[in-house]
């Protein structure tokens, strides 16, 4: 199953989503069709249990996402008047999000950029790749990234990208976590983490993002309390009643999925 905008693609892919901003000629700058279109897509994906993964990139090689496109007339909104932002509500749809999201960072990724990738549960990157924070150049600052960024990578490393707006390496982001893999063949490695992935219980994914996402900003005895219930409520689960009984039999496991 496949859909085609003129700036964001959809495409099904087996169990995973593509969801590709089509914006080359613009380093694949968000546009509000863009944000709007990645907001409905992964609001959407939750009510699919066939979609076990959803992958986020840009069009071409030279860029993941450029961040705001700072040529159109309203770059950051159409409505001063409504609170809501739009890139905002794709970070709030992803946060809520328990199906994986899996960044193919395949050029620049800078500014706005950032937060679509940091919003991904996980990123592959190619080895050409450069991430930045670029916003101070152009006299703002990247407020709405620091939400999905802060808890990702060291807050000195942050601060200085954040204050000089000078970009990081591939290997420069390999090294403070801010991506998974880097590898000159970014399709082939990406494939290779979606497979590790894939074959794994999707009860089990879905109700563990859910629970890691809901403990990161408790504290621990409330982390505790939440937690020791959960766990019994994947034990309740058919995946997790068909894995232990794969595992007695010595069998690959025949996931239900629910």
């Amino acid at each position: 199953m496949s859909e085609t905008t003129s700036e964001l693609l959809s495409e099904q892919r087996g169990a995973v989503l593509w969801l590709t901003i089509n914006r080359e000629a613009r380093r694949n700058a968000m546009s509000h069709t863009v944000l709007a279109g990645l907001r409905q897509a992964i609001d959407a994906a939750q009510d699919q249990p066939e979609v076990r993964a959803i992958v986020i990139t840009g069009t071409g090689e030279k860029a993941f996402c450029a961040g705001a496109d700072l040529q159109a007339d309203k770059a950051f909104t159409t409505d001063y008047s409504d609170p809501r932002g739009h890139l905002a509500q794709v970070l709030r749809s992803a946060r809520n999000s328990n199906v994986p999201l899996i960044a193919r960072v395949n050029g620049a990724c800078m500014a706005g950029g950032m937060g679509l990738m940091s919003m991904c549960d996980m990123a592959v990157a190619a080895r050409h790749a450069v991430f930045g924070l670029p916003e101070v150049k152009v006299g703002v600052f990247p407020a709405q990234v620091l939400s999905v960024l802060q808890h990702l990578i060291p807050r000195r490393q942050l601060t200085e990208m954040c204050l000089t707006g000078e970009p990081l390496t591939s290997e420069q982001a390999l090294a403070i976590g801010l991506v998974n893999y880097v590898d000159d063949d970014v399709d082939a490695k990406l494939q290779w983490l979606l497979d590790r992935m894939l074959d794994k219980s999707p009860a089990a994914i879905r109700r563990g993002l859910y629970t890691m996402k809901k403990v990161e900003a408790m504290a621990f005895e409330e982390s505790m309390a939440f937690t020791e219930s959960q766990i019994a409520l994947f034990t309740l689960t058919g995946d997790a009643r068909e894995g232990q009984q794969a595992f007695k039999e010595k069998r690959p496991p025949q996931w239900p999925g629910r």
